[in-house]
């Protein structure tokens, strides 16, 4: 093989390798439970309030996207590039043909697909439930992309300073405080503008935003009824688009700037 091939990203080994992770990670029954019917358990929200009902909707979906994103991709990536790199798995796989990208993109996938096939599947069990179908279906599925590569590139840096799998349970706290807590500040009408204002600007809010624009369109957080059409809900979403684009952005900046490949001493 030529110095060239070897170089160059090869899809087939990155799948073969994500396979791998796969396997592993179903070996793992709590792992497997967390990353699979955990997400799917806040759709049975959708039967606690009226059917059909909006903000209920919007409620139950968004915690599936926080859910989603922070189990099987965030809390996952971490523990299982972590584990990898203490038994120095990472270190021997980069001495042969594996190159680093392969190596990242192979153990997010399975946390990635996963959470991807729940946001897909949330539709019709939705719908199925006495939702409307997504105002924006492309829109809807844009936010859970850049949520699953937010969260991955965050998985990634918070690692580089994780020095083993069981300090990453406390490690991975800011960030999931973070997000979790974004949608809840948000909609706090009592809060004062200036931290209401803050809070919107958290990626969980704005992961909370896109579900509100681009599946239900209700225009703002106090909105309780859809008032937006399918073109508008693009120039909606442009401010929580941004917030997202933002934080994807300098999640990837500092997972490349801190990645360590063996263990912390």
């Amino acid at each position: 093989m030529s110095t060239a091939t070897a170089d160059r990203f090869s899809v087939k080994r990155t799948t073969s390798l994500a396979r791998w992770n796969l396997v592993l990670l179903t070996r793992n029954r709590l792992a497997f439970v967390y990353a699979v019917v955990m997400p799917l358990l806040p759709l049975l929200l959708l039967l606690t309030g009226d059917r059909g009902s909006e903000t209920s909707g919007a409620s139950a979906i968004t915690t599936v996207f926080l859910v989603a994103g922070l189990f099987p991709v965030y809390y996952n990536v971490l523990a299982q590039f972590v584990n990898r790199r203490d038994e120095l798995v990472l270190k021997r796989m980069r001495t042969g043909e594996v190159r680093d990208a392969e190596l990242v993109a192979s153990i997010a996938l399975p946390g990635v697909a996963s959470a991807l096939a729940i946001a897909v599947i949330s539709v019709p069990v939705a719908v199925a439930l006495g939702q409307d179908l997504p105002v924006n279906l492309p829109l809807y599925l844009a936010g859970a992309v850049l949520t699953v590569v937010m969260l991955s590139a965050f998985a990634f840096w918070t690692a580089a300073w994780t020095k083993s799998a069981e300090s990453a349970q406390l490690t991975s706290l800011p960030i999931i405080l973070i997000v979790s807590f974004g949608p809840v500040f948000s909609s706090m009408s009592g809060l004062p503008d200036v931290l209401r204002d803050l809070a919107e600007l958290t990626p969980g809010s704005a992961m909370g935003e896109l579900v509100r624009i681009g599946w239900f369109g209700l225009d703002g957080l106090d909105a309780t009824k859809t008032t937006l059409d399918f073109a508008d809900t693009w120039s909606a979403a442009v401010g929580p688009l941004g917030v997202m684009v933002a934080w994807t952005a300098v999640a990837v900046s500092l997972a490349k700037r801190s990645m360590r490949w063996e263990p912390r001493s």
